[in-house]
């Protein structure tokens, strides 16, 4: 059955989900705007400014959903605290900003979408977790409890609001796995530390297909997460990119010689989330690549 077209807004829409989820859902005939931190250009974009805390929301009004991935890179720079103030600030202050605006409609939207992550539970070890899981301890989980928390205006307005808690995007243009790429064709490719740590992936394909089912579905709100459903430890993680990629990955990257290199988040990198997508697969959602050989070749294509 044919789907009407909607209209979505989309802030972060120039990040790697962003790019990939803008394209999907204008294939499907969906009118996009985009949120830029400028003067919009045209009609198909929205001013924003999320460390200002402004949005021009008149431009907002009759949007059917509007979803926002906004945020500066995890892994984009060693984390200073001027950085670590940047990450906050780009989330929080960015979906504060918009569920305000949301909040504010005469006709709201009938969702409001918001980017978060696994991070949320902090390192779980081997012990795996769902969304009943609670927050953990550290930057990354204190970050993102705040993060959820901004979009507080949008949930007492009476919108669904859904948190899409992410995993590690397996990806050749961008993010973390996207820097991993050139590595193991190189023959650099090792496993992190000891290996042991488990590491909670999801296809691109997989996490804009999951993105769009949260859209959709009227009965999930608050935390769902986005991740494959058979985390895989790091080790084996290496030797799928080896095997795919036809390159042995042989030496191990010590975790001294990360810290100095990745700084407080090698904490992160070297840090164990084993987070299982409860809420999407009880939803009916059904992955195109749940294993991470599958997750690694559909990157490559």
């Amino acid at each position: 059955m044919h789907k009407p077209a909607h209209r979505i807004a989309v802030a972060g829409a120039s990040g790697l989900i962003g790019t990939a989820l803008t394209r999907s859902l204008a294939d499907d005939g969906h009118e996009v705007l985009r949120l830029v931190r400028r003067p919009a250009r045209g009609d198909d974009e929205i001013e924003w400014d999320p460390k200002r805390q402004y949005v021009r929301t008149a431009a907002l009004a009759g949007c059917d959903a509007v979803v926002n991935l906004a945020g500066a890179g995890i892994g984009d720079h060693r984390w200073t605290a001027a950085y670590k103030k940047e990450l906050r600030d780009s989330r929080v202050l960015g979906t504060a900003a918009l569920a305000e605006a949301v909040a504010a409609l005469d006709e709201p939207p009938r969702v409001f979408l918001c980017g978060s992550a696994i991070g949320y539970y902090g390192d779980t070890g081997e012990r795996a977790v769902d969304e009943s899981a609670p927050a953990g301890d550290g930057f990354l989980p204190s970050m993102c409890v705040e993060w959820e928390e901004a979009a507080g205006p949008a949930v007492e307005a009476g919108v669904r609001t859904v948190f899409a808690r992410s995993g590690l995007v397996v990806a050749r243009e961008g993010g973390a796995w996207g820097r991993m790429f050139p590595l193991f064709k190189a023959g650099l490719g090792g496993r992190l530390g000891d290996g042991r740590q488990y590491w909670s992936f999801i296809a691109l394909h997989d996490e804009v297909a999951a993105l769009r089912h949260l859209l959709d579905t009227e009965e999930l709100s608050g935390p769902v997460n986005l991740t494959a459903p058979h985390p895989v430890t790091n080790r084996e993680v290496t030797a799928s990119m080896g095997r795919v990629l036809h390159r042995p990955a042989l030496l191990p990257a010590p975790a001294p010689a990360l810290r100095v290199v990745l700084g407080e988040m090698a904490g992160d990198v070297l840090g164990s989330q084993r987070v299982l997508p409860a809420r999407l697969l009880d939803s009916g959602f059904r992955f195109a690549f749940p294993t991470i050989d599958e997750a690694v070749r559909a990157a490559l294509r």
